[in-house]
């Protein structure tokens, strides 16, 4: 799309075709009877329009927000999409490796992008470096330009699965300047602990996404939490009844404190079987991006290209890392799925010699 990389090739792209899907951070088993048997139920309602306010109460309640500072969305990509549509920003910058769609967002509604890309191990550190920037200073040492108006950051980042301190997030405030965090997995982490939700600083808008952990990528569902003026802004823009009734049974029921305990089950147990999963590839020489806390890994391989196309001959779908800025034609990510799983994918990784 930039004559560089394709932001629009996402995990989907990669599977079909009966492969094993390692390539889609959804968690499989998703959605829960429970979440399901709602989600047929309200089929009965279709003939109405959707009404989002018990759901838009629910996520307020759910990070002890107003209903003014919730706009319900159809997933985090329309999200991206709105905020390119209402901002006007002198200079906006995207902090990569992340996420591509808030980049092809800006750019489709004729927005120019600069990219910041973090640099080794991808964590953010919103210091300036001692001695300050100089022209000969590598692009990954750059700090976010002071007059950037728009700023937008994944934590936990996509594809890194790295959890930046909601303090060194927060402190990429500035006024005058709007900071996006994309909070898609952030139910990942048992405690949320980094998450910037609940808190919302000034400047700042979280957004976030049912579609992983719930299983829902196919009914889109997510939220923006901001303040209500840009929140009312988003709405003007939004297309009316944007998000369907289905949908908004799911946010709601979601929201929850029996679900939001669920997930927080579910986080727990990802937790130990990811450690597990990125303790063997590193036994194996391989570089895994450390302290990973999402539903994926991000790891180098040499020639994961060609280790992919093994892969697909095999019968495993792994997302190509070369597709995000920062990345390139040797990193692979791996969603992590249930412990046989892994195991079977390592056995075939060791078959390849790897």
């Amino acid at each position: 799309m930039t004559g560089d990389v394709d932001l629009r090739h996402h995990g989907d792209a990669e599977v079909g075709g009966g492969l094993a899907d390692f390539a889609v951070n959804v968690r499989t088993g998703t959605p829960p009877e429970w979440l399901a048997a709602r989600i047929r139920a309200s089929i009965g309602d279709l003939a109405a329009y959707p009404d989002p306010r018990p759901a838009r109460r629910a996520v307020a309640r759910r990070h002890g927000r107003s209903a003014e500072e919730v706009l319900l969305t159809a997933g985090a990509a329309e999200a991206f999409v709105l905020l390119a549509r209402v901002l006007a920003p002198r200079r906006a910058v995207v902090v990569h490796p992340q996420f591509t769609e808030p980049e092809a967002a800006l750019r489709a509604a004729g927005h120019e992008v600069e990219r910041v890309i973090l640099g080794k191990d991808f964590t953010l550190d919103p210091a300036p470096p001692s001695g300050g920037t100089t022209p000969q200073t590598p692009r990954q040492e750059l700090l976010v330009p002071e007059d950037a108006d728009l700023v937008i950051i994944g934590n936990p980042t996509n594809p890194t699965s790295v959890l930046h301190p909601a303090d060194a997030v927060s402190a990429l405030a500035r006024p005058g300047r709007t900071v996006v965090v994309d909070e898609a997995f952030m139910d990942c982490v048992p405690g949320e602990p980094e998450s910037l939700a609940t808190c919302l600083p000034p400047g700042i808008v979280v957004i976030r996404s049912l579609t992983k952990t719930w299983g829902l990528a196919g009914l889109r569902a997510g939220y923006v939490l901001a303040d209500p003026y840009l929140i009312g802004r988003l709405a003007e823009a939004q297309p009316l009844w944007a998000v369907s009734t289905p949908a908004l049974v799911a946010i709601e029921a979601c929201s929850t404190p029996e679900a939001v305990a669920e997930a927080e089950t579910w986080a727990v147990q990802l937790g130990v079987e990811r450690d597990r999963l990125a303790a063997e590839l590193s036994a194996r020489g391989l570089y895994v991006v450390p302290e990973a806390r999402a539903s994926f890994l991000c790891l180098r391989v040499p020639d994961a290209l060609g280790i992919r196309a093994l892969l697909r001959q095999r019968g495993y779908a792994v997302r190509r890392g070369d597709t995000f800025p920062g990345l390139g034609p040797d990193w692979l990510r791996i969603a992590v799925r249930d412990r046989p799983s892994n195991d079977r994918l390592l056995e075939v990784l060791g078959e390849l010699g790897i």
